[in-house]
């Protein structure tokens, strides 16, 4: 399969990863749920939060099958691209484990960036202008917010962000929709 093949047909298919993004907003809403809570101890928020952030597979997996987005392109050659652009932020993680003992009042901005940061490569990979743009600026908007407001403050501009950046993608998907036929 020639390359741009490959990427319309795994943006195609995958829905240019809608189903990761609607799922960043279930996430992100717990976050801003455990920030609420009378929890004193901030090690048993960053703790708590980090346990939601694992939910991430599992709700992409159960909100794929209900929007009709193929999970996992396996046939496609460049699905394990897509798996290594995700992984990066394994790697970044370790940052946030840092983040965790030296500065726990800033792990919820750290993971923010970190999410933002790891959507560029998607902007090629789908071929969107939305993973390129909200990239940029969901990495930008959590260092700023994160800076100088609280987490909770943060949580609610991420949902909101990504509540936009679903839309963005909801309509490139219908554009390219639309010229497929």
């Amino acid at each position: 399969m020639e390359l741009n093949a490959s990427r319309d047909d795994i943006a195609q298919r995958g829905k240019r990863g809608l189903h990761f993004i609607l799922a960043s907003i279930i996430i992100w809403s717990s976050i801003f749920i455990i920030w609420l809570l009378p929890i004193k101890d901030i090690s048993t928020r960053n703790f708590l939060t980090f346990c939601f952030t694992a939910t991430l597979l599992p709700l992409a997996f159960l909100i794929s099958k209900l929007i009709k987005a193929e999970f996992s392109t396996k046939d496609n050659p460049l699905n394990n691209l897509g798996i290594i652009f995700s992984c990066n932020q394994i790697l970044y993680i370790l940052i946030a484990i840092w983040i965790f003992q030296a500065v726990p009042e800033k792990l919820v901005m750290i993971l923010a960036i970190i999410f933002g940061a790891h959507l560029l490569p998607f902007g090629w990979l789908y071929k969107s202008n939305a993973y390129y743009v909200m990239a940029i600026i969901v990495s930008l908007i959590a260092l700023i917010i994160g800076i100088n407001f609280n987490p909770n403050i943060l949580s609610i501009v991420m949902i909101f962000s990504e509540i936009i950046f679903s839309i963005w993608l909801s309509f490139e998907i219908k554009m390219s929709n639309r010229q497929l036929r």
